[in-house]
């Protein structure tokens, strides 16, 4: 996969409508301190077109990124961070599936799980909701570099017994420092939106 052009083209808050776009659409969905907008940026080839943040829960909206003129990153906003009001969390909630239920070109939804830690009880929750939105999640397990690679198969292996994710599904280990996985995640995008063509 080879990007050459990149642009953000639409920000929806809430009250805003869901693009019709006649591309395929892949999005992201993550804690707000997982490392989402580092992966987008990583996978764009872009050092700072997704906005990263000292302060988690800075993506308040959902954000399409066009690749190339040929399909979409949806950036979803961050969950779990608990400085923001019961009110946002709602909001962001709705604005979230809104958009699960609406697109008509989502292909498949990746989420990020912090691999150093169990995945916590949001996590477990958004992993189960994407599932009963109509979507197998995709997992990729962040941050990949800040363990030792002996211990690697066993924070998987904590990540997917976390989760109950079925063993033919990938949980795909990423780092943002060392690009360790993104050539795996690439061939995951390629796969979603090629089949999907096929069919």
């Amino acid at each position: 996969m080879v990007i050459k052009n990149v642009s953000l083209e639409t920000v929806i808050g809430v009250t805003s409508k869901i693009p019709h776009n006649s591309l395929p659409e892949v999005a992201f969905a993550g804690k707000s301190n997982v490392g989402k907008s580092s992966l987008i940026n990583a996978l764009m080839n872009r050092k700072s077109l997704a906005r990263t943040s000292s302060q988690p829960g800075k993506t308040q909206t959902v954000n399409f990124y066009n690749i190339n003129n040929e399909m979409y990153f949806v950036d979803l906003p961050g969950y779990g961070y608990a400085k923001v009001s019961v009110y946002e969390k709602a909001k962001w909630g709705k604005m979230v599936e809104k958009y699960l239920n609406q697109s008509k070109v989502l292909k498949a939804v990746f989420l990020l799980i912090d691999i150093r830690h169990e995945p916590s009880a949001n996590d477990k929750q958004m992993y189960d909701w994407i599932k009963a939105n109509g979507y197998e999640p995709i997992v990729i397990a962040t941050k990949a570099d800040k363990i030792k690679k002996s211990q690697l198969e066993k924070h998987l292996g904590m990540v997917r017994s976390g989760l109950g994710v079925k063993p033919e599904n990938a949980v795909v280990p990423f780092s943002a420092q060392t690009k360790q996985g993104r050539d795996d995640i690439y061939k995951l995008i390629e796969g979603v939106i090629g089949q999907d063509e096929k069919q």
